[in-house]
């Protein structure tokens, strides 16, 4: 399994207003960049030689770090402004509006100790984070906060704050240009699966459309013998135990793979969503739902039934997490219990989501197309793990992105099916059903064995700008 958990890199603001004492901006600056080091980030930031201190408290000083972050545009994830003492807000809103980098940006204030409070420690940060916030809300700037008001950069709470800051940097950096492929129609039987290109254009995320048509074309020109083929073939016998599944099967299947891939790559598309049901089974006799397993596990996330919506909330999770993310229905009760029910798919699940796994022929379609061209499915249980969840979807009539996110947990309570599938508890189930039913959300959820909703919700609602419900929501939580 890949990890998209890349190295990152931060640019820091290092707040200083005179009048106090100076000499914390020092040892401040130094502070957090040894935080950061610990994080295993990069730090882009003013050194002592380009400014007093290597922090920012005049419009000079401002425009040099603007300077700094414009030329490493493609390099800086998110932006930390650090304040060690009370800071120059101005400075600080005009360094973000003339690098206008768009990116997070975090709001961090170092504590007071009360054994210094004369004018030789006092910090004043507690209130001088205030008045930044308030000047980034003047300027039109987007911020996210600390847990605590204010917190020491070794401190195990910014720590936590950092690692979901990062998050949040990464689902908003790999929302900005998505490409999103969409390989087949929409099946006619699927009116839930409908979506806005247009609404999604407008936020950034391109579609691109490949016909079956012309995968099955493509498939057909392909020689058994084909090294592109063969490799995919083995890809496959390695990835999942295929017992039992025909060798033409297993063949037509890695033609599939190696065309999608070929598509993917030249076509720059990041994730994808797949017509399966049932033109696939009928035109070529193999459903692709371990191909998509494969990609999904190596975080080239994957949804069934041209759901690109809900494809866009498995990439969500998945950037969050840096783990695979699969495409599930919220499928049935679990017996009386108000807070489980069963979350199934045919299944595509990534193999990360099972605690064990096999290939074999997918059951509901089998009875309408037969058994013989319905290989492919990837069947297990879910393993108990913590899981997050999130749903987006485009509000045609209102013009806008709309979706859900919360938590829970796969649990070990017995469940004989088939298929893909496990028991997950939320708690407060009930009325997360009961939103998902009065608005008019799809039946698909996205699930992530992680815990990323708080980061998922911050990046959507705070930087992307969609209406996002944060289902049982932290008292406290930002």
């Amino acid at each position: 399994m890949a990890s998209d958990k890349k190295k990152m890199t931060m640019g820091i603001i290092v707040g200083n207003r005179g009048f106090f004492p100076d000499h914390l901006a020092k040892t401040g600056r130094e502070e957090i960049i040894r935080a950061l080091g610990t994080a295993g980030m990069e730090v882009l930031a003013l050194t002592p030689e380009e400014s007093k201190y290597g922090a920012v408290e005049t419009r000079e000083e401002a425009k040099r770090c603007a300077e700094l972050f414009k030329k490493h545009r493609e390099q800086i994830d998110g932006i930390i402004v650090t304040l060690p003492n009370f800071g120059e807000e101005r400075a600080i809103a005009d360094t973000l509006r003339l690098a206008d980098l768009r990116v997070p940006v975090l709001i961090q204030a170092t504590p007071d100790d009360p054994k210094k409070m004369s004018i030789a420690f006092r910090r004043d940060s507690f209130c001088g984070k205030m008045s930044a916030c308030n000047n980034l809300r003047q300027y039109g700037i987007p911020y996210s906060i600390t847990t605590l008001h204010t917190e020491t950069p070794d401190s195990a709470e910014f720590v936590r704050d950092l690692e979901w800051f990062a998050a949040v940097c990464r689902v908003v950096k790999g929302f900005r240009n998505l490409r999103v492929g969409a390989i087949g129609a929409r099946p006619a039987a699927f009116n839930t699966v409908r979506y806005s290109e247009k609404i999604l254009e407008a936020n950034g995320i391109s579609i691109e459309t490949l016909d079956l048509s012309e995968v099955l074309g493509r498939i057909e020109r392909m020689k058994d013998s084909d090294d592109l083929a063969q490799r995919k073939l083995a890809t496959i016998k390695n990835y999942v135990e295929s017992k039992g599944v025909p060798e033409p099967a297993l063949m037509k299947m890695a033609k599939l793979g190696a065309v999608v891939d070929q598509w993917m790559a030249a076509a720059e598309v990041a994730i994808s969503a797949v017509q399966c049901w049932t033109s696939l089974e009928e035109n070529l006799g193999v459903v692709p739902c371990t191909i998509m397993s494969m990609m999904s596990n190596e975080l080239l996330s994957s949804a069934c039934e041209v759901d690109i919506a809900g494809v866009l909330g498995m990439h969500a999770l998945q950037l969050a997490s840096g783990t695979p993310s699969a495409l599930l229905d919220w499928n049935n009760n679990y017996g009386n219990n108000p807070d489980k029910a069963v979350c199934f798919h045919c299944a595509n699940l990534p193999k990360h989501f099972f605690r064990s796994f096999k290939m074999d022929f997918q059951e509901i379609i089998a009875g309408t197309v037969g058994k013989e061209n319905t290989y492919g499915t990837v069947v297990g249980r879910i393993k108990p793990e913590k899981m997050s969840f999130a749903r987006f979807s485009t509000d045609d009539t209102a013009g806008k992105m709309r979706g859900y996110v919360g938590e829970g947990r796969f649990t070990d309570d017995p469940l004989n099916t088939f298929g893909g599938a496990g028991v997950v508890e939320i708690a407060k189930m009930q009325n997360l059903l009961h939103y998902i039913c009065e608005n008019g959300f799809e039946h698909h959820v996205a699930a992530n064995l992680s815990s990323v909703a708080a980061a998922v919700h911050e990046a959507s609602t705070r930087y992307l700008g969609w209406d996002i419900y944060w289902h049982d929501r932290p008292n406290g939580a930002c």
